[in-house]
């Protein structure tokens, strides 16, 4: 028997996609899939790939091997789960019309811009896709993607479970009131910094690095958002992802420099003229300063509102994603688990090859031929006559 010229024919059998090679019993997995959720499904090496992704991030953290295996070992039996999560959200994003494409248009702009800053590549849009691929991993389009899963779930979470908690102020109070001790606070200032580098750069490099500082104080000073002037000009990368902002500081943690030119200052000052240092200009924003002593209840009724929606909002999202759940078509392969499943809610996999078609009698046969030359015999729309032909 000659060889069959499907070489490479994708098929699905028994949950998991082979491309054949040649003949039929020569067939290969490429990839298998464990879990059908509504119209999406979840493949194995999806799974193997949040593993590897989870672990890289706990040997970044700097976990050490007896605590990592501990680690991995509670954290893996939720990879499956979390997965059904996300994408049962997704779907839901969809479903409700939420669109995040001019989020992701600008998110991806201030990535390249603060990339551009560093490497001249991400100039030309071809290149900052390459980068991408390069500090990811993944496809630029892959990446986009996961971009916009990961937005639409943030604003389906906000708009379905967020908004509907709601704290007392008398529950706040309550809460100060007991917990008085933890809101001692110590001597502290919280800034924000603007750095224009000089690094390899001759005189006239200074020179404009200087007026570059002069004239962002200028505009911080008129009322433009420090955030974003640091977001868009600082050359100090870690900061000017988040604003600029650098956190709380005791005396100790800051330079001579620094302590002089913020400590006594009010909220909002800002270091004018900008502060000189070896390697450029560094401007600071005076963001709040926390005097030793007891915190009033208004100073942190924020951090008690954030921590008292904390408490709530774990429950009130697994209690909705339950939801979603008893309410989706979902199947799990054997030897997987939902570590969330929905209680009484059967997602037992049902394999396509093992199907039987379906029995019908003889009665019924006859019947569904009557009907077929019943149909045949109807006039034709936007006619008189009948067609001459007859079913056979």
């Amino acid at each position: 028997m000659e060889r069959m010229q499907f070489s490479k024919m994708l098929l699905l059998v028994g949950g998991a996609a082979v491309v054949s090679l040649a003949a039929p019993a020569d067939l290969r997995v490429l990839e298998e899939i464990v879990a059908k959720v509504n119209g999406d499904i979840i493949t194995r090496s999806e799974l193997e790939k949040s593993r590897a992704n989870m672990l890289a991030d706990l040997q970044q953290r700097g976990a050490k091997p007896l605590q990592l295996d501990q680690l991995m070992k509670e954290r893996e039996k939720d990879i499956l789960r979390d997965r059904i999560d996300q994408l049962l959200l997704v779907q839901k994003g969809k479903e409700l019309s939420i669109t995040v494409d001019a989020e992701i248009s600008k998110n991806l702009a201030d990535i390249q811009q603060q990339c551009a800053k560093t490497d001249p590549r991400c100039v030309d849009p071809d290149k900052f896709q390459a980068f991408v691929r390069e500090q990811t991993g993944m496809s630029y389009e892959d990446y986009k993607s996961e971009m916009r899963n990961s937005m639409l779930t943030q604003r389906v979470v906000r708009q379905e479970v967020g908004r509907l908690i709601n704290i007392p102020r008398a529950e706040v109070e309550k809460y100060y009131n007991d917990h008085k001790t933890e809101y001692v606070r110590k001597d502290q200032i919280f800034l924000s910094e603007i750095f224009i580098s000089t690094q390899g750069k001759d005189d006239a490099g200074k020179a404009a690095a200087e007026k570059k500082a002069k004239d962002l104080v200028a505009r911080a000073k008129k009322g433009e958002k420090f955030g974003e002037l640091a977001r868009d000009n600082s050359d100090n990368p870690e900061t000017a992802r988040n604003g600029g902002e650098i956190g709380g500081q005791e005396k100790g943690d800051l330079s001579k420099l620094s302590i002089d030119a913020t400590w006594e200052q009010a909220k909002g000052y800002v270091t004018d003229p900008p502060l000189k240092l070896d390697g450029g200009f560094l401007i600071l924003r005076v963001d709040e300063h926390h005097k030793p002593g007891q915190a009033d209840l208004e100073e942190v009724q924020g951090m008690i509102n954030e921590r008292l929606y904390m408490e709530r909002f774990q429950p009130k999202i697994r209690e909705y994603l339950t939801q979603l759940r008893a309410d989706a078509f979902l199947e799990i392969k054997e030897g997987f688990v939902d570590a969330s499943a929905a209680p009484g809610k059967n997602t037992t996999w049902t394999d396509p090859a093992q199907l039987r078609p379906e029995t019908v009698t003889k009665d019924e046969v006859t019947n569904k031929a009557r009907r077929k030359r019943l149909l045949w015999v109807m006039p034709i729309p936007g006619t008189k006559t009948q067609p001459k032909s007859t079913s056979k």
